[in-house]
């Protein structure tokens, strides 16, 4: 089911295209309205197979996570999410860890909206809405602060580095959390690779532009810079379908969609 918007204020500007509820819209979720959908689509005729790339990152994201809670991560803060309908974060970890605690942030006022609603009987999960540069501001809010203890590992979801612009400084930005996350914390990211041979890819990324989004491929060495201070765990950074992958669905065969997203998770010394 897509498109409800129940319990969204009135206020809020329906008519605007977001990014992450584009992406939620492609896994089949419901935290997406006409607009998400209508460029969405226009997306998907540019660049076939989109739908599997945002299904192939979503399974890396779930991949991710749980080795993170293997690993003994129970602090999660998720920034840019969008608290997808599909495969939410905090139902995907506290199924197998009902300790673990997700701090979600997005400047979208319906995304908070919608997170507010899913979250409202949850105890260890919670919604906020800041611009992800403000780390000071996030790390200060309630929620982070009656949730998190900053003496222990924090897990940070950053799968949507592509639509931080250079000018913006995405390695400051990630420095600014780094320093603030006791040793152990950990990353994970994704961004579209500048080295894609997806055809239709400079086609998408003109769409995304006509909305006034702007997608940043980069270089795998790019990403790692901007990952300065994370050591990448086994296998570094990869194809997302080819982070220690379960089953032969975690990947579609195609290397134009399998390729499009570099993803890793880098761990704090």
């Amino acid at each position: 089911m897509t498109g409800q918007s129940h319990g969204v204020p009135p206020p809020i500007d329906m008519t605007i295209a977001h990014p992450a509820r584009m992406h939620d819209y492609w896994l089949g979720g419901g935290h997406n309205v006409a607009a998400d959908r209508q460029l969405a689509e226009k997306i998907r005729e540019v660049l076939p197979g989109v739908e599997d790339s945002a299904r192939l990152s979503q399974s890396f994201i779930r991949r991710a996570a749980l080795y993170l809670v293997e690993s003994g991560v129970r602090q999660f803060l998720d920034i840019a999410s969008s608290l997808p309908s599909v495969g939410a974060l905090h139902t995907i970890v506290q199924r197998v860890e009902p300790a673990c605690r997700v701090v979600y942030v997005d400047i979208d006022p319906v995304a908070i909206a919608h997170g507010e609603l899913k979250l409202k009987n949850t105890e260890r999960a919670a919604t906020i809405r800041a611009d992800v540069r403000d780390v000071a501001g996030i790390f200060r809010s309630e929620p982070v602060r009656r949730l998190f203890d900053p003496t222990q590992p924090v897990a940070l979801m950053a799968p949507m580095l592509h639509f931080l612009p250079d000018s913006l400084d995405p390695a400051t930005v990630l420095a600014g959390y780094r320093d603030r996350l006791a040793s152990g914390s950990y990353v994970v990211v994704a961004n579209v690779a500048a080295d894609a041979t997806a055809p239709g890819l400079p086609d998408a990324v003109e769409v995304y532009k006509s909305a006034r989004y702007h997608v940043h491929p980069r270089s795998a060495a790019e990403i790692l810079r901007i990952c300065a201070g994370f050591d990448m765990v086994e296998p570094g950074l990869v194809g997302s379908p080819h982070w220690r992958p379960e089953d032969p669905g975690d990947a579609t065969g195609d290397p134009d969609i399998d390729n499009l997203i570099y993803a890793g998770v880098g761990r704090k010394p």
